[in-house]
């Protein structure tokens, strides 16, 4: 087992208990085996436990429980126009970029009109083209190809659904599950991997020397309510973007977000997930003009998910209340931005957090102010130790000062690990293929199976 930053190691309890002093009510950390495999979200798990709870697919007859191996199959398990609860199977790995007999689609395969990258490049030169936004007939044979692409690798998720993996392998390549306008949604036991664009978009506006902005998030949920993601994997996997080229000074960004929660989308529990290899990674609330719809909405809760090599948003949040802990996040060794956006009329509430972070990072960089005034944090560590995190942000970084009230507490936790404790116990268990091997310590502060020797 690897050493990581966060000790699990813990040489007595009160070692444990400098990073643990929980202002909360925790209650027993043995969450019902029973809840696990019927697949439904226990009780107080998060906000997508709220206003009735998260079944998804529980109760679908054989009729519509499906097992699925290839991208049609999914397609067709996923035509929810009965609305009654189903429940899908993933065996194996499903390749949204395939046809309906299979056969594997490249990104010329979507290419229409005249689209090339080469012609798409000279044309948009900004030493030539300016920075005004490309238009023309390349850039309309951009978007209709990216169309092209669209339709193949975004699959919508109807209401009262399960999506769950079969075994350790189980994996969406390519795939964007877009979770639109539903409710009571179940994803577990799944990778997803590389959804990429194969038509980024050339913004020469973004930033100071333009970007390229791609679509398609692995997973969106957009305004649909009762979304439960738990132990998933996502990663750039096969295609990083370390490993893409650069075009006009800039890195041809193939990928967005791996979960995005936006457009009045609201209780939503993440759980027991690996955010990783990947840049912008995980949004909530997409506009600081979207108020008429997100305001009072976008609650959700991020627990017991590991963030490793994630550049930015982890979460970047606008307007919801979102309760953030007991996540590890290991932080890359190079191009490092922040993990907490603090965004327009967001209530951030983030508690017994684990941090790993290279020498090069500064911990004051693990709050980002983008237009936000405040945010509860307490009781998290870096590197094994307790630091108030937000006291290092307002020092380091006095222009951007924020307040330390997000104006609400947390009630919907069934268990609260010291923070000292979250690498040993998320890193072994957080992720897909690990769905029922569950956590077995507590480390709940006056909890008298906690300390070493107890596990």
């Amino acid at each position: 087992m690897r050493t990581l930053g966060c000790h699990a190691r813990v040489a007595s309890l009160a070692s444990v208990l400098c990073c643990a002093s929980l202002a909360l009510a925790a209650a027993p950390a043995t969450a019902a085996p029973s809840a696990h495999i019927r697949g439904t979200l226990p009780a107080g798990d998060g906000w997508a436990s709220a206003d009735g709870g998260t079944t998804g697919g529980a109760g679908a007859d054989r009729a519509h429980t499906f097992t699925v191996t290839n991208r049609a199959q999914l397609a067709k398990a996923l035509d929810g126009a009965d609305g009654g609860p189903r429940t899908i199977y993933v065996k194996g790995t499903i390749d949204a970029n395939t046809d309906d007999s299979g056969e594997p689609l490249s990104c010329a395969d979507y290419a229409t009109d005249g689209y090339t990258l080469d012609a798409y490049l000279a044309a948009y030169d900004p030493a030539t083209w300016g920075d005004a936004q490309p238009s023309g007939l390349l850039e309309d044979a951009r978007a209709a190809s990216a169309a092209k692409q669209a339709k193949r690798v975004k699959l919508a998720v109807p209401s009262h659904t399960t999506i769950v993996g079969v075994g350790r392998d189980a994996r969406l390549l390519g795939a964007s599950l877009q979770i639109t306008g539903a409710d009571n949604v179940i994803i577990r036991n799944l990778t997803f991997e590389d959804a990429f664009d194969c038509f980024p978009a050339w913004d020469p506006t973004d930033g100071a020397d333009g970007a390229w902005n791609s679509e398609y998030d692995n997973l969106v949920v957009y305004g649909s309510t009762h979304v439960w993601a738990d132990h998933n994997t996502f990663t750039d996997g096969r295609r990083p973007d370390s490993a893409q080229p650069r075009y006009y000074g800039q890195l041809y960004q193939q990928h967005d977000g791996e979960l995005d929660v936006v457009r009045g989308a609201d209780l939503v529990t993440a759980s027991w997930n690996v955010f990783a290899d990947h840049d912008k990674t995980l949004m909530i609330g997409n506009s600081d003009s979207a108020g008429a719809t997100d305001r009072g909405k976008l609650r959700v809760t991020l627990h017991h998910n590991v963030f490793e090599n994630i550049v930015e948003r982890a979460p970047r949040v606008r307007f919801g209340k979102v309760d953030v802990y007991n996540n590890h996040y290991i932080a890359p060794a190079d191009g490092y931005s922040y993990s907490w956006g603090v965004g327009v009329e967001s209530q951030l509430y983030a508690e017994a957090n684990a941090f790993t972070l290279p020498g090069s990072a500064d911990p004051a960089k693990v709050i980002k102010k983008w237009k936000g005034t405040a945010l509860t944090e307490k009781n998290n560590c870096v590197g094994g130790k307790p630091l108030d995190l937000l006291a290092a942000h307002n020092a380091g970084v006095p222009g951007e000062r924020l307040g330390d009230d997000a104006g609400w507490t947390p009630a919907l936790r069934t268990r609260v690990d010291a923070p000292g404790a979250v690498p040993g116990v998320v890193d072994r268990r957080a992720g897909a293929g690990r769905l029922f091997f569950q956590p077995w310590t507590t480390l709940l502060v006056g909890d008298r199976r906690a300390g070493a020797g107890r596990l």
